[in-house]
């Protein structure tokens, strides 16, 4: 009996914690101010590793019951690490990978041939990046209808009458932009520059502009509904003459 009972807290002493420690590498499209598909690197990788130690190796029971709990140990971890990361990397999922097409900036001075008020295009434009300082001649009334614009600088172009119906245009600058005539419907200005942009006569429903600079921006006859009106309103950027254009209150 003393021996089984020796026995028995020998083979209680074998069985040790397991350490968990797995690298898990991943890398994520993240989406920051200006959603740009950019692989990002996590700096605090989870690590999981299972080891056993090696006291387990002088008894066959002890080591199946070790690596029992190991693996069950282990799953639960890996199932908890990727859960804990894979909403990341959904939000990084919002925008396409930056296109490769080397014409790419230059398919804006076409446009969707086909562009509707719904965002309708037969080729998607990804002007991301791209550079129309100034372009005073290619860019009047062109359709780009859910055009991505994020990152590209548009400053002093001539958009006269252009159809950007769900454009996506968050952190664009659009300084001394002309926009009179346009449809600009259901764009997403978000953190844009628009300082001396152009609203005249210009279509602006539904459109947004959190966090964009607007001073200096012309809203003389703009067409814009009565909510996005009181949106617009709470950029603190929009200058007196601007607010009373808007009919802001």
């Amino acid at each position: 009996e003393n021996n089984g009972g020796a026995a028995n807290n020998t083979h209680k002493n074998k069985i040790k914690m397991a350490s968990i420690s797995i690298p898990l590498a991943y890398k994520s499209h993240y989406l920051l101010r200006s959603p740009v598909y950019r692989p990002l690197q996590l700096h605090s990788p989870i690590q999981i590793k299972c080891s056993a130690s090696k006291d387990c190796s002088n008894s066959e029971e002890s080591s199946t019951q070790f690596k029992q709990l190991r693996n069950v140990a282990c799953g639960f971890l890996a199932v908890w690490a990727l859960s804990s990361v894979s909403p990341v990397i959904a939000a990084g999922q919002r925008l396409p990978p930056l296109s490769t097409d080397p014409d790419r900036c230059e398919r804006a001075f076409v446009g969707n041939t086909i562009g509707q008020a719904n965002g309708v295009y037969d080729k998607p434009l990804d002007l991301r990046f791209c550079d129309y300082t100034n372009e005073k001649t290619n860019l009047k009334g062109k359709s780009l209808a859910a055009a991505l614009m994020s990152d590209a600088k548009f400053d002093g172009a001539d958009m006269t009458e252009v159809i950007m119906s769900k454009a996506y245009a968050v952190g664009a600058s659009f300084k001394g932009t002309d926009f009179s005539n346009a449809v600009l419907d259901r764009v997403n200005f978000e953190k844009a520059n628009l300082q001396g942009a152009s609203f005249k006569n210009t279509v602006l429903s539904g459109s947004t502009f959190n966090n964009a600079q607007l001073d200096g921006a012309d809203f003389e006859d703009t067409i814009i509904g009565y909510i996005d009106l009181q949106k617009i309103c709470t950029n603190k950027t929009i200058d007196e003459e601007g607010r009373v254009n808007l009919g802001c209150r």
